[in-house]
């Protein structure tokens, strides 16, 4: 619980990023070398709540041992501190630079009080323990003989293939791109998780036995019959890659792209230094329109303002958040508050101003002669409720207004994973075009294939994807072996269950 009195002594204090304004000249991590007396204090804040809201299911979806690793953290126990942090999560370095920190938001000082530091502590455990070599290959001691297929490298798939591994199986991860990490490799800029720390993960799971396979689309040029009759299981965790679309009038315009052709090709020229043969698309010298906020719209800004862009403008078709939390969003909730992200950050050290533009739609794509795009034209809306209580947009009138661009970028989320894996398959999806298997179970219509993370439950956070692969992994050692030692979230450490 850390120091009894510390959520009276100490403030919150966040390890701070790099200066913008020095940042935005680079591709390297944004954040700086953590205190240690910092995070010592922070972990002294931990409360002795009774109930750990921050691992509970409004919390943390791998119910981290956060009060116990605070503690830890507290006392110099490092090393102790990543042992209790490998007990539920993989990979506490993806999830201490990339995850909204959804156990901040309901830490129980947080009710009244800024929570603790939770996010800052993790990332410091795991860095430290890379550091001190305490994180070593560690290659199962027997080997059961099933053979799994893992389709898709991202978290998911990953954290599956560890698992898997562990239970003694032999795994092989089959990647259509060509290096691995799905979404941690190329949907993830490099400023908020550098690449050397994906392929160290990746490194380490090689070295324990997992086989990973590049440039194997599987339905494309690898046949999804073969992978089933040469493997005893297979698990799909592709994602949710299908891009939302944006039909306006003058879509087809050259210059509008989205936004994972825009990072991906950015990761794969300016950080890998790979050759694109002329399909690089550069935000330099443009004004550029970020069309949709959250996570990859943000990355979109910080891309774009690397390139050295003229302008950037954010749109965001819904309100402002507040500052403080809404009567409707009560504690442990997630907070749904205005936040400003690295990426606004930067823009407004360059340009003066944040970059968001809230309530305001798209109406059509503007293209010169020659059909490349040179702007938008937009209206304003406003949010009312009916009578039923349920939000209805309406434009206002008088508002249209054209906005200069020769960039626009699309990211307003992901409709599931592609169809032709699917129909090539022949799996049942539900509702939303995901692959149908139940949360716990993880299995599809057809027997041995499983599904895990966006591709099953839909665009999600990179913890939840951890949380998806940890209980499929557990429910194909049970398909497999009839029992499972492996743990899951719910399900007590250490405790085996049987079909």
């Amino acid at each position: 619980m850390g120091k009894p009195t510390g959520f009276k002594e100490f403030d919150r204090k966040k390890v701070p990023w790099r200066l913008p304004v020095v940042r935005i000249n680079d591709y390297e991590e944004i954040y700086t070398e953590p205190k240690v007396d910092q995070l010592r204090q922070q972990g002294a804040r931990c409360m002795d709540c009774g109930v750990p809201f921050c691992q509970s299911a409004t919390g943390c979806p791998i119910e981290n041992l956060i009060p116990e690793w605070n503690d830890l953290v507290y006392n110099n126990r490092w090393k102790e501190a990543i042992d209790r942090l490998h007990k539920t999560n993989n990979f506490p370095e993806f999830t201490g630079r990339t995850c909204p920190a959804p156990c901040e938001g309901a830490c129980v000082l947080g009710i009244n009080s800024p929570p603790v530091a939770i996010k800052n502590i993790e990332n410091a455990i795991v860095d430290r323990a890379w550091a001190e070599g305490w994180i070593v290959p560690e290659p199962p001691a027997e080997r059961t003989g099933k053979k799994v297929a893992i389709v898709g490298s991202g978290p998911s798939g990953l954290a599956a293939a560890d698992q898997l591994n562990r239970a003694g199986h032999w795994v092989s991860v089959y990647e259509r791109a060509d290096r691995i990490g799905g979404l941690l490799q190329y949907g993830i800029p490099n400023m908020k998780l550098a690449k050397t720390a994906v392929q160290r993960r990746v490194d380490k799971m090689t070295a324990e036995g997992v086989r990973f396979v590049t440039n194997a689309n599987v339905g494309q040029n690898v046949d999804p019959k073969k992978l089933f009759e040469s493997h005893d299981a297979v698990l799909l965790a592709c994602g949710a890659t299908k891009p939302r679309d944006l039909p306006a009038p003058g879509r087809e315009a050259k210059g509008v792209h989205f936004a994972m052709e825009f990072l991906t090709s950015n990761t794969k020229q300016r950080v890998h230094g790979d050759s694109l043969n002329g399909s690089f698309i550069s935000a330099e010298g443009k004004d550029v329109i970020v069309i949709g906020g959250g996570d990859t719209g943000t990355d979109c800004i910080a891309t774009s303002l690397r390139h050295g862009c003229r302008s950037l403008v954010n749109f965001e078709l819904l309100p402002r958040p507040p500052i403080d939390r809404a009567p409707d969003n009560p504690w442990p909730e997630w907070p749904r508050i205005f936040r400003v992200d690295y990426g606004h950050e930067e823009a407004g050290a360059k340009f003066g101003r944040d970059p968001r533009e809230y309530q305001i739609l798209t109406k059509r794509f503007l293209a010169d002669d020659h059909g490349r795009l040179r702007g938008l034209e937009s209206v304003a809306v406003e949010w009312t409720k009916d009578s039923s209580g349920s939000w209805k947009m309406s434009e206002v009138e008088g508002s249209k207004k054209e906005w200069p661009a020769q960039l626009i970028l699309l990211a307003m989320g992901f409709l599931g994973p592609e169809a032709y894996l699917a129909e090539s398959l022949g799996i049942k999806l539900d509702g939303r075009s995901n692959f149908e298997a139940k949360h716990g179970q993880f299995a599809t219509s057809i027997p041995g294939v499983f599904a895990a993370g966006d591709c099953r439950r839909g665009q999600s956070l990179v913890v939840w994807a951890i949380n998806e692969g940890r209980g499929a992994a557990r429910a194909i050692d049970i398909y497999l072996m009839g029992s499972s030692y492996l743990p899951a979230p719910g399900i007590t450490l250490g405790t085996a269950v049987s079909v």
